[in-house]
């Protein structure tokens, strides 16, 4: 069945280049030229992943994003947007959005990332039903898939599709130093060396939600020249 893409950008040119090659690539696509379009056809439309840009007119992308995963929370959703810094992307990924793409892209870039996203979508929802009736718990974590939340010694945390995913890969391997190629291939589907900078977005993220102090961490520890791990009680982290 084909998979139906939306792409919410004000640029025409930019707008139109997306649809001619994601249909070029075999996905039905739709369009939309500002955020409150975007918004509207994302909510009463059935989409597999939502391409959205940040700086536009009636409603900004971070907005759209923020609204819809109140109403959509499953939906995948990639940012396409000039705007590169660190604050910028963790703030979209705040606003939920699984990944996150700066202008000028390659072309071929946004289709592997659409890829992966779809594929780990797709992986999650064939699993769902029984995913969703299991509750991990290790040492003081507990996570709950249904409802996207962890809780930290009782305390219930809201996450983000994409913090939970990589808490739920650290669980996995609770005690054991999880490189960032593991987590980019378990929790995004690919291997990119360009993109561990976005692993250490979210993890940073994800930090400030279940530590109460991000500099010396309880649970989620920084491995050096490696990547992460977790622990379900508190040890002296080798970086934090």
């Amino acid at each position: 069945m084909q998979k139906r893409i939306l792409v919410v950008d004000d640029d025409d040119e930019i707008r139109e280049l997306l649809e001619f090659d994601l249909a070029h690539s075999g996905y039905s696509v739709d369009t939309a030229c500002d955020g409150m379009e975007g918004l509207n056809k994302a909510v009463n439309n059935y989409y597999d992943i939502i391409l959205l840009d940040v700086m536009m007119p009636k409603m900004n992308g971070f907005d759209v994003c923020k609204n819809l995963r109140k109403a959509k929370p499953d939906v995948p959703v990639l940012l396409l947007t000039a705007k590169g810094t660190i604050g910028d992307k963790t703030q979209g990924f705040d606003c939920g959005a699984d990944d996150y793409l700066v202008k000028p892209f390659d072309i071929q870039e946004v289709l592997l990332r659409v890829k992966a996203l779809l594929r780990r979508n797709s992986d999650n929802s064939s699993n769902e039903s029984e995913f969703k009736k299991e509750i991990l718990k290790m040492g003081d974590i507990e996570l709950f898939p249904e409802s996207l939340e962890t809780a930290i010694e009782g305390k219930k945390i809201k996450l983000t599709p994409t913090e939970f995913e990589i808490l739920y890969c650290l669980m996995q391997h609770f005690n054991d130093s999880v490189s960032l190629a593991v987590l980019l291939d378990e929790v995004w589907g690919y291997d990119s060396d360009e993109d561990v900078r976005m692993v250490r977005v979210h993890v940073g993220g994800l930090r400030q939600k279940i530590e109460k102090d991000t500099k010396n961490p309880k649970y989620l520890h920084t491995v050096t020249n490696v990547g992460y791990k977790l622990t379900p009680i508190s040890e002296t982290a080798e970086e934090n």
